[in-house]
């Protein structure tokens, strides 16, 4: 399987079969690339409807120019722990957080989402968190904000007091909980609304049809996601040495 960047004439063949709607797998299987390879090409410039050849390879010229020289020897960053491949791992990083950002993250904060989940302690501070992305502190704080305002981490103070940012397996639970609020809150709203137009209007009758909905589906995915946690919850007990159910 050939390395390095991609070449124009790639380029060509991946604009030649999204045109002819091809899926990124298989054209990754004609140029004998991967197909994280393909997803974060055709990603960073514009997507499968925008992807233009020359404009991505001129773009990415022009980012290749514009990085930092290569650090002096001796200053290399440290090698990943368990052997893993740094390029591997920075492509799978770029996939999850293009697929995060695709279900409707904002960038920045899918990149700290993905940074969290791809570290193996499962915790950062802020300023590891600068350090690991190479954006301002501000960035950060923002970032954070939303994904505690989601459930989506949570918040706590290490042995030297700093505090610290946490994703571990409670944490899509939650997740969807503030979900399930959340619809809550549309569900009472519209509801509102069916008194305030008069329960007999066509208004009236699609909020209603808008609470009935969201009533439901929270319903279902609350139910869902405390079944999943108590499932895998026990899984987890049995699987590092808790009591076995009887034989």
């Amino acid at each position: 399987m050939p390395g390095g960047r991609l070449t124009q004439q790639e380029r060509q063949q991946i604009a030649l079969g999204l045109a002819d709607d091809l899926a990124y797998a298989e054209i990754a299987r004609r140029l004998d690339r991967p197909t994280s390879t393909i997803t974060r090409e055709v990603t960073r410039n514009g997507g499968p409807s925008a992807y233009r050849a020359d404009l991505a390879h001129r773009a990415t010229e022009h980012r290749t120019h514009r990085r930092s020289p290569a650090m002096p020897r001796g200053l290399e960053a440290p090698p990943l722990p368990h052997g893993r491949d740094a390029e591997a791992v920075r492509a799978y990083e770029e996939v999850f957080t293009t697929v995060l950002m695709q279900a409707g993250t904002p960038k920045m904060m899918a990149r700290v989402l993905v940074c969290l989940y791809t570290t193996d302690a499962g915790s950062l501070t802020a300023s590891e968190l600068v350090e690991r992305l190479q954006v301002s502190a501000a960035s950060i704080s923002k970032a954070i904000t939303f994904l505690d305002g989601q459930g989506l981490i949570r918040r706590e103070r290490d042995e030297r007091r700093r505090e610290r940012y946490v994703v571990d397996d409670d944490v899509w639970y939650q997740a969807m909980m503030a979900s399930a609020r959340s619809n809550a809150q549309i569900i009472e709203t519209a509801r509102q609304g069916v008194g305030v137009l008069g329960s007999d209007t066509p208004a009236a009758a699609r909020l209603e049809n808008i609470a009935r909905f969201l009533d439901f589906v929270s319903e279902s995915i609350t139910r869902a996601a405390e079944q999943a946690r108590e499932v895998l919850h026990t899984q987890a007990g049995t699987a590092s040495g808790g009591p076995a159910g009887p034989n």
